[in-house]
Parts: C-alpha cells; sequence; structure tokens
C-alpha cells in the first residue's frame, strides 16, 4: 500500500473511532503507528508526544501531523493531518444539522454516559505506556510529581506547570552539561 492511503487510512480510522479527543487518541495512534505497522519506534513516539504536547494545538492534530511529517514529509504531514481530522469535521457538522432533533434521545445521551469511562480508561492507558518508556531519574519523578501537586491541588494552570517544567529540565541539563562537561 501506497505510504501516503496508508497514513490517511490509519489516521481516518483513528480520527473516526476515538471518542474524547487528543488524549484518548494517542493509544491508539501508538498502536498503529508503532506497533502494528511500525512506522516509527516507541523512543521516538514518546519524543513526539512530549514535543505535541508543548506546541500550541490540538494534541491530536499536532501528533498526526507530525508523525506524517516524520515518515513522508510535508504531504504526509498534510495527508495525516486531512486524515484525523475529516471525520470529526463530518461527525460535528452532522450533529449541528440534526442536534435538535436527536438531543432528546435517551439512547443518544446513555451512549455518550458509556463512553466517558472508556475515555478515561484510555487517557490511563496513555500515560502507563508513555511512562514505562520515561527514564527513571529522580529528576524525572520529582518533575513529575511536582507537575501533578501543581495541576491537581493548587490549580496552577497547566500551561504554566508545562513552562516550568520545560524550563527546570533546560536549567537541569545544562547545569549538570557544564558540571560533567557532558554534552
Amino acid at each position: 500500500m501506497n505510504i501516503y492511503l496508508k497514513l490517511f487510512v490509519i489516521f481516518f480510522r483513528v480520527g473516526a473511532f476515538t471518542f474524547g479527543g487528543g488524549y484518548a487518541m494517542i493509544p491508539i495512534i501508538q498502536k498503529e503507528i508503532v506497533e502494528n505497522t511500525e512506522l516509527i519506534s516507541e523512543k521516538e513516539f514518546l519524543d513526539l508526544i512530549v514535543v505535541c504536547q508543548s506546541l500550541p494545538g490540538a494534541l491530536a492534530v499536532n501528533t498526526s501531523t507530525f508523525i506524517g511529517y516524520k515518515i513522508a514529509g510535508v504531504l504526509g504531514a498534510f495527508i495525516a493531518l486531512i486524515g484525523t481530522v475529516l471525520p470529526s469535521l463530518v461527525f460535528i457538522i452532522l450533529i449541528a444539522i440534526f442536534y435538535n432533533r436527536i438531543s432528546d434521545i435517551k439512547e443518544i445521551q446513555l451512549f455518550f454516559k458509556g463512553v466517558r469511562p472508556a475515555i478515561v480508561s484510555l487517557i490511563f492507558i496513555s500515560v502507563l505506556k508513555l511512562g514505562k518508556n520515561m527514564r527513571r531519574s529522580n529528576f524525572n519523578i520529582i518533575i513529575g510529581l511536582a507537575a501533578f501537586f501543581a495541576i491537581t491541588f493548587l490549580n496552577i494552570h497547566p500551561i504554566v506547570v508545562v513552562v516550568f517544567c520545560g524550563t527546570a529540565g533546560y536549567i537541569y541539563v545544562k547545569r549538570r552539561q557544564k558540571h560533567y562537561g557532558v554534552r
């Protein structure tokens, strides 16, 4: 199968069958791109997710675009992006057209109540899979716990936490390089 068609099909499937946004898509993208097709390695995927979370924009859009670019250049990025957003765009347009007719249907409300716990599970699985490949160091553990504490208990906005953690990581690595003379 042509690489462009393969990218489109993978990301169209991900976009069409994932509810809950970018974080719910991550384990599915990982399964497709890393495990099933082996287009990129687990380490590359983890690095890519870190970069994509640090960028402005939707995580799923950033991730699909970045993976498409890594695999097949600018055209690959565009095709992966279209594959990701096309199902949601069509679905949102259809919901907007029929919202007044379907919003009171009990079965639809129950469907979405059932989807919510599945989304939480997908996010949790994503954390576990990405966490297993993270280097275990005192610094990483402290940064992870500090970020969790800041967001959960101090109610600090996640963007502020990401910027702070990124700055702390930069300073930490620079000091280590200076102290140990490592590049």
